[in-house]
């Protein structure tokens, strides 16, 4: 699906754009109207797109469904980053915003595309269990994907936490009460991205298939410590 992957190249040229915005700019470098929001979720996402379009084939999977799961994880990615960039050139923020009723809906929007990116996730993480590949790499995808797991439900959690502190009509507390799950959210969701990425560039080598493994068992346990230290450091 070759379409995926320039999806995915778009996504992360629309987030070095706004990263110059944030850098050129004389906006905030943090908070909920920052460049940094569209710049982040651009690269992310589109960098996350593309290793999962990398990743689906190796999936026990049928055909149809990987075709399925990634069209609708793509589809998810643009609404996920175009609302978020749709508000921060609105100068307002994108998430847990009831202000208005284009706003709330903006949100509405976005919480539900962050259940359907568990739920598409979640089928992938399951499957990755099961990859019919190479020892190194079959464990560095059930420990990517199970980073990436980490990730999204931490986001469900931040999106929860948000919404309860918006129902007792504290809007601007909302922002802060999510902000000690950041740093395990952020480095959780990139897992999948670092560690088939070292059992891809080990395959290259001329090293044993256990040799591999073991240098993957301890990068997976490297960054399982990365994932702990960043949730305490939030905490």
């Amino acid at each position: 699906m070759g379409w995926v992957k320039r999806a995915g190249l778009v996504l992360i040229a629309s987030g070095l754009v706004h990263l110059v915005l944030l850098v050129a700019g004389d906006g905030p470098w943090t908070g909920p109207v920052s460049w940094r929001k569209p710049a982040t979720f651009g690269v992310s996402f589109g960098l996350t797109l593309l290793i999962v379009a990398w990743l689906v084939p190796a999936l026990p999977l049928p055909e149809r469904w990987r075709r399925v799961l990634l069209g609708v994880f793509a589809v998810d990615c643009y609404v996920e980053v175009g609302g978020v960039t749709l508000q921060a050139w609105r100068h307002v923020p994108s998430h847990l915003n009831r202000e208005t009723a284009f706003d709330s809906g903006v949100s509405t929007v976005l919480a539900a595309g962050g259940f359907v990116l568990v739920v598409v996730l979640g089928v992938m993480c399951v499957a990755a269990w099961r990859a019919r590949v190479p020892p190194s790499m079959r464990l560095a995808l059930r420990a990517g994907f199970g980073s990436l797991a980490i990730g999204l439900l931490s986001g469900a959690a931040m999106v929860a936490r948000g919404a309860a502190a918006v129902a007792q009509g504290e809007q601007l507390r909302a922002y802060a009460v999510i902000g000690f799950l950041k740093p395990l959210h952020g480095v959780s969701l990139h897992g999948v991205l670092v560690l088939p990425g070292l059992a891809w560039l080990l395959s290259r080598t001329s090293w044993p298939e256990s040799r591999r493994t073991r240098v993957v068992a301890a990068a997976a346990a490297g960054y399982a410590v990365a994932i702990g230290i960043a949730a305490v450091s939030g905490s």
